[in-house]
């Protein structure tokens, strides 16, 4: 299944910038139509989507870690919040990239959007801080930072709705709000980027277990006196 997916995925990045490259390019708030950078919105929004799905999984694998004490839950816990990093840094700098063309400007302070998504990249980048140095009792204290950051993500999406930002409000986004001809490679990009977070964090729980496992096999090799 691993396999079929790196292969679907594969033939997806080989077809959809083709798509891309043939989608038209909509009008902007003034008319007329948006920079060509706009063929970033195939990348940022797909980017975006994975950054926010993987800190719900983060958090509902907290959530089981500290309810329960789940061993599992806190490795899908650990392994989303390092994809939030991952795709969260893609966001950050495709946006800005895609801003600089069409407003003129890399980074506005007083956009709730911008700064609500640097937090929330923060908070995971401090998640994993604590994690590593945080000393006794810091995985709960991360998840605690997870559902910090969870609670973060639907201010994110509704902040354009109650606040002037320049972001433009979200309904572009939608499949049945756009062109059929950007619609379709849109949700190619949207449907190939999920699969490839999917695999990405099976592999990295993966490596977690491992890694508990040879944890649980010094100890018990200790207990067992086979380390003197």
């Amino acid at each position: 299944m691993f396999i079929l997916g790196l292969v679907a995925v594969a033939a997806a990045m080989w077809i959809a910038p083709r798509w891309i490259l043939a989608a038209p390019i909509p009008l902007g708030a003034s008319g007329l139509p948006m920079a060509y950078a706009q063929k970033i919105f195939y990348f940022h929004v797909p980017v975006a989507w994975c950054t926010f799905l993987s800190v719900f999984v983060c958090a509902a694998g907290s959530v089981a870690y500290l309810a329960k004490g789940s061993r599992a839950g806190d490795r899908i816990a650990v392994a989303a919040a390092e994809l939030v990093i991952v795709f969260g840094a893609c966001m950050l700098v495709t946006g800005p990239l895609w801003a600089r063309k069409e407003w003129g400007v890399w980074w506005v302070w007083r956009d709730v959007r911008l700064v609500t998504a640097l937090i929330l990249w923060a908070t995971f980048a401090a998640y994993l801080f604590v994690r590593r140095y945080g000393g006794p009792g810091a995985q709960k204290l991360a998840a605690g930072l997870s559902l910090f950051g969870a609670v973060n993500v639907p201010i994110i999406y509704l902040s354009v709705f109650f606040w002037n930002n320049m972001h433009p409000k979200a309904t572009v986004a939608r499949p049945g709000g756009m062109d059929p001809k950007m619609a379709q490679p849109f949700l190619l990009s949207l449907a190939a980027f999920t699969v490839l977070y999917v695999l990405l964090l099976a592999m990295r729980v993966k490596l977690e277990r491992a890694r508990h496992a040879l944890d649980d096999a010094h100890l018990a090799a200790d207990e067992a006196g086979l380390n003197d």
